[in-house]
């Protein structure tokens, strides 16, 4: 056990919450559930809840994504710390975010009928309660940067996809257009890529080939002193 050193000190509660990023349909979707208690209850809200004493903030998370996932091993990153003074009616509450990428193809559709959860399109996202939309935006804001900077936007897919699919999803991110030839060109460049000697041919007739992210070929880009850059 710890000794208590700090006792003449204020104590607050601490709070995780997880701003959960799905792809589906060429749009970046947002889990999102109705808050179950009171301040605020059934309105939307992220999904969250309190670190434990006996964890880490990054269990924490773990434990939530899961939670309302039921997937594990899901990329995620801190986004930042919240702690207005009034940012929680119901008590004095800082709260850590954090976003992960799921893969909504796994996504178990009986914990939305458990957790009155739904994907929401970013694009038509309500107002949430206390400060999650700003929480969203600031997620948003390091998911640009990481997309643009590493590979992290591979883990939205169940490893293999198309180079339309890709793009669609880098521009749902951004919210605009991307130039084909030099989205592609830049692929090609970093050749980290392995074709697959398979089409997806359910959106179109001709069919666009399969392709995976290879890590060890990564590992060696990163060797030679290369940056991910898209």
């Amino acid at each position: 056990m710890i000794p208590a050193y700090y006792t003449n000190n204020s104590r607050f509660l601490i709070a995780v919450d997880c701003i959960i990023f799905g792809f589906r349909n060429k749009e970046l979707h947002l889990l999102l559930t109705r808050r179950p208690v009171e301040p605020m209850k059934n309105e939307w809200s992220l999904m969250g809840g309190f670190m434990d004493e006996q964890e880490s903030l990054n269990e924490a998370a773990v434990k939530i994504l899961y939670r309302y996932t039921k997937q594990k091993n899901i990329y995620m990153e801190q986004v930042g710390a919240y702690g207005d003074l009034n940012r929680d009616s119901g008590d004095r509450v800082v709260s850590v975010a954090f976003f992960g990428l799921v893969k909504m193809e796994q996504f178990d559709t009986s914990l939305a009928k458990e957790y009155d959860a739904r994907w929401t399109n970013i694009n038509e996202l309500p107002q949430l309660i206390f400060d999650h939309n700003k929480m969203v935006q600031d997620a948003l804001t390091l998911l640009r940067y990481k997309v643009s900077t590493e590979p992290v936007i591979f883990n939205f897919f169940e490893e293999r996809f198309t180079l339309p699919a890709l793009q669609d999803l880098y521009e749902a991110i951004f919210q605009m257009p991307l130039d084909k030839r030099n989205f592609r060109k830049k692929l090609t460049t970093m050749n980290l890529l392995d074709k697959l000697d398979v089409k997806e041919k359910e959106t179109s007739k001709r069919g666009a080939y399969y392709y995976i992210f290879n890590p060890n070929k990564y590992l060696s880009f990163l060797e030679m002193g290369k940056r991910f850059s898209l």
